[in-house]
């Protein structure tokens, strides 16, 4: 008997060590309202749902801010990744579409506030929600700008100069109906590695930050800073200020608008 409670009592604390483990499971920082200004994306290949699922799109479309978890799994089932039994504030899913052009995957993405209940729903790529809607997608815009023009040298504030040219930016996209808004930070190659991934982040955010306190709803901008990566513009070896307005053209910060809502 003893032993028979033993081993009850074993496998009892794993579960709740599971659980407890498993209510730390959502990847992104969501807020107690339910919005996070960086969603995170799961890998598709980790799919808890092999392969995914084709849903109901008239499912999909009855879902609304205010639903509870039940009243979303009788609509979409149970989600398609394993974020966790308890405590979660974010579902993910996997969804096939069938269109004209064939196949298209899209994930989607549910957030919960504190009381559970859904309040943010997030397509990834953006342009996915065109499809459940029936809309034709608008194109993308993308607006680059020279980082020399809008940061002083090795800065991340935003000149006078800079911040007017975002504010002309954030005119041009109160016009439009994008899902999302990324900026995208770069630098050229002068620099260690490390420094310049810091560095292209701080400005990205610089330049979101801005964006949103002109007009732009947090909630559809991300900001990623990717350093010397693709640069537009190969220089030779050389050194000092003709190399400096050689390399020019890849420090930038690239803001790319896509998607209708």
């Amino acid at each position: 008997m003893q032993h028979t409670l033993k081993a009850f009592s074993l496998r009892a604390a794993g579960l709740l060590a599971v659980l407890a483990l498993s209510a730390c499971g959502s990847l992104s920082n969501v807020t107690s309202q339910g919005t996070t200004d960086k969603p995170v994306w799961p890998d598709p290949a980790k799919a808890s749902f092999t392969n995914g699922s084709y849903p109901n799109l008239d499912s999909l479309r009855l879902v609304g801010s205010g639903m509870t978890k039940d009243q979303l799994y009788n609509l979409l089932g149970r989600p398609h990744f394993s974020e966790g039994f308890a405590g979660v504030h974010e579902w993910d899913y996997l969804f096939h579409f069938r269109t004209p052009k064939g196949d298209v995957t899209c994930q989607y993405k549910v957030l919960f506030d504190k009381d559970m209940l859904a309040r943010s729903f997030l397509w990834k790529p953006a342009g996915c929600a065109d499809i459940l809607n029936g809309r034709k997608p608008a194109a993308a815009a993308t607006f680059s700008l020279s980082s020399d023009v809008l940061f002083g040298f090795d800065s991340a504030v935003l000149t006078a100069k800079g911040q007017s040219a975002v504010a002309r930016i954030a005119a041009q996209l109160r016009q439009r109906n994008d899902a999302s808004v990324s900026v995208v930070g770069y630098t050229d190659r002068l620099g260690s590695d490390a420094y310049n991934q810091a560095l292209s982040q701080r400005r990205a955010d610089a330049v979101r930050a801005t964006l949103v306190n002109d007009g732009i709803e947090a909630g559809r901008v991300t900001a990623v800073g990717k350093g010397e990566s693709k640069p537009l513009v190969q220089c030779g070896k050389g050194t000092g200020s003709e190399l400096i307005a050689c390399l020019a053209p890849n420090r930038r910060v690239e803001v790319v608008a896509s998607g209708s809502r």
